[in-house]
């Protein structure tokens, strides 16, 4: 439990930073996912899951 309210505090503290030094970009960043397809947004989170679920099953074993 520990080492995910750890990770969450850390996705936290990434994205806190993006926003601090680039709110402008953010918000257009923003605007462009309005323009991307749900199938692409879909495919896009399914593989970065794949890779969070490997990073983690690789760092634990």
């Amino acid at each position: 439990m520990r080492e995910l309210i750890i990770a969450f505090g850390l996705f936290l503290f990434i994205e806190g930073v993006l926003y601090a030094l680039f709110p402008s970009k953010m918000k257009n960043m923003l605007k462009k996912i309005n323009t991307i397809a749900e199938r692409q947004l879909r495919l896009g989170g399914f593989i970065f899951v794949i890779i969070g679920f490997m990073i983690i099953w690789f760092y634990k074993v």
